[in-house]
């Protein structure tokens, strides 16, 4: 990787970074596509950035245990669900590697799906969380069930795409757990991402899909950029941010699912 390589990942980062930070939506539904459409192949951008969300989750982690946000027991059971859930997908996706590109399509129609999804997610929101308010008592009988079932598609979303635990891990635990304080929902979706994220992106790490001098970059360039976002964001026109996004993810996730 060139100088001048390294400096446009550092670019790269810090815009995604300060639109993870004025937005809230998540790094690995906007890092993985401008990591492919940067030539970076399939598996090294979902390891990568697999690796880098569980490093920039962290402190985010800390600071939620600290204001007492994050429900471990939530966490345990979306755990005992998404993580074999995840060294499964990385067995096969192993297997696929084996028998020659077969992941590339696998990871790359993954991807377009999930971000379809997100962008759904984001715009349907407001009425998936008044459709749980009115059924909070009916999915609260069986959280653990649901919780449960929520790591296990978690843990392969993520492992396949690096997309899942952000949006739509966030809108699924709002789902189940309807009458949590929507901070509570957050920190606890956090820190079931950080083990996950990591569990993951080690998998990928041993099949040779990190590099390590792009996760470098990123995480220079996005570290800084994510607390400057976060400072702006009362400054910044959120729903026009959050509307040009929704329309990015939505055209990006239908150009994957059906490249021309």
């Amino acid at each position: 990787m060139t100088l001048e390589t390294f400096g446009i990942f550092i670019a790269a980062g810090a815009a995604i970074g300060f639109c993870m930070g004025c937005t809230g939506i998540g790094g690995g539904s906007l890092m993985m596509p401008v990591l492919l459409f940067m030539g970076i192949p399939s598996q090294v951008a979902v390891g990568t950035d697999l690796l880098y969300a569980s490093i920039t989750k962290c402190s985010a982690v800390v600071s939620h245990q600290r204001q007492r946000n994050i429900d471990w027991k939530t966490v345990a059971f979306l755990l005992l669900g998404s993580i074999p859930a995840s060294l499964l997908t990385l067995f096969v996706l192993r297997h696929l590697q084996a028998e020659g590109g077969i992941s590339d399509a696998l990871i790359t129609r993954s991807l377009g799906a999930l971000l379809v999804l997100t962008a759904v997610t984001l715009i349907f929101r407001a009425r998936l969380y008044r459709w749980a308010n009115a059924h909070g008592s009916v999915l609260l009988r069986h959280a653990t069930t649901l919780s449960v079932l929520t790591g296990l598609f978690l843990g392969i979303c993520v492992t396949l795409s690096s997309v899942g635990a952000g949006v739509i891990g966030t809108a699924l635990l709002m789902l189940i757990y309807a009458q949590y304080p929507s901070r509570h929902i957050v920190g606890t979706d956090i820190a079931h991402a950080v083990p996950l994220t990591f569990v993951a992106g080690s998998g990928h790490m041993f099949m040779g899909g990190i590099d390590w001098f792009l996760l470098c970059a990123l995480l220079i360039g996005s570290v800084p950029a994510v607390y400057f976002g976060a400072s702006m964001a009362r400054r910044m026109p959120d729903k026009l941010l959050r509307g040009v996004l929704t329309v990015i993810l939505l055209g990006m996730g239908l150009h994957y699912l059906w490249p021309l």
